[in-house]
């Protein structure tokens, strides 16, 4: 889905920054809530993010997206013996999955890659940058992994994945198993914190999007018009669409938990004037120049230089905005990217 928006002239360029290494953070926070919370309105304010039940207000809706990562990362070797990683794309049926694959050679259709577990899978063809995969007879594909997959870590995080892992790139409110990466603005919600946004009266509601491996892919042309995002599938309940207008009515502000939840609700806005509920896919890709009709303020990670994130952020935000927040951040040692420390902004208006 494009439309033209005033953005799609810029350069991805346009959305680059130095990021000295030692900010991305290679492990979580001590305690979920204990991240940093940088806030960006009309000025910057430098907050904890246990301190959000204050910087919203009764009757505010935040919607979060309930997705569930699953272990997508396998390793082998092809029949020829060289050494392969497949990550898991989207379980497409019981038995079958689209997956990027990474060896010395493309492997060709037809042919067999063994995997840890001994699973021998075969390679059913090809599907735009992604693999086709026929998974063995008997268990699910989805049972084959929880058995055998590693946690899909992002590919700036050095280390293998470890039991920590395995708890804490995962929200605390995950539920519909199919992503392949988390969504992150959520891993800084704990029990104790959800408790408090209830207590204030902070309504909370659930979209579904699966996020996917592509999320972690680099946009390789220079403006943004050429660039087409993966498709990933979503899913808004109809207690959720209630929720929205509900808060809308009594002028409360719905607050967006991760770009992921963006695209969601402003997909279905952008098609229909409003979110409707069931099942959809998406490939919007937000520049500057959008018209947000759904979300007014945004929790969201610091996002990696010429990433369509950035860009949706600066979107929502501003240029110039987000800009001047991460060269904040970077001045004030904020940590970046999956297990860093998140941000809570203002819509542009």
């Amino acid at each position: 889905m494009h439309y033209n928006g005033t953005g799609m002239n810029l350069s991805i360029d346009d959305f680059d920054y130095e990021l000295p290494s030692e900010l991305i953070a290679q492990h979580p926070s001590e305690m979920r809530s204990g991240s940093r919370l940088l806030c960006v309105g009309a000025s910057l304010a430098d907050r904890r993010f246990l301190e959000l039940p204050q910087l919203l207000a009764p009757g505010d809706l935040l919607v979060f997206n309930d997705t569930k990562v699953i272990k997508a990362r396998l390793f082998g070797h092809k029949e020829t013996g060289g050494h392969i990683e497949v990550l898991i794309e989207r379980v497409l049926s019981a038995h079958e999955a689209l997956a990027q694959l990474h060896a010395g050679r493309a492997a060709k259709p037809g042919s067999t890659l063994r995997l840890a577990g001994g699973l021998d899978v075969r390679v059913l063809g090809r599907a735009g940058e992604f693999y086709h995969l026929r998974f063995p007879e008997g268990a699910a594909v989805s049972e084959l992994l929880e058995r055998h997959g590693s946690v899909p870590l992002p590919p700036y995080i050095s280390h293998a994945p470890e039991a920590e892992d395995e708890r804490r790139y995962q929200t605390v409110y995950a539920r519909a198993q199919g992503a392949v990466a988390a969504p992150t603005a959520g891993l800084h919600f704990d029990e104790p914190l959800l408790a408090a946004l209830r207590g204030r009266g902070i309504d909370v509601a659930y979209v579904t999007l699966h996020v996917g491996a592509g999320t972690f892919q680099p946009v390789r042309v220079k403006t943004l018009a050429e660039h087409r995002m993966h498709g990933e599938r979503y899913e808004i309940p109809a207690e959720t669409v209630a929720a929205i207008d509900e808060a809308k009515k009594r002028g409360g502000k719905v607050i967006a938990v991760g770009t992921t939840t963006v695209r969601c609700l402003e997909t279905s806005a952008a098609a229909h004037g409003i979110p409707v509920a069931g099942p959809a896919e998406t490939d919007l890709f937000i520049t500057p120049g959008f018209d947000f009709r759904v979300v007014d303020r945004l929790i969201t990670n610091f996002h990696l230089p010429k990433s369509t994130l950035l860009v949706l952020v600066s979107a929502f935000a501003g240029i110039e905005p987000v800009r001047r927040a991460y060269q904040h951040a970077i001045e004030e040692r904020y940590r970046f990217f999956s297990y860093g420390d998140a941000m809570l902004l203002d819509k542009l208006h």
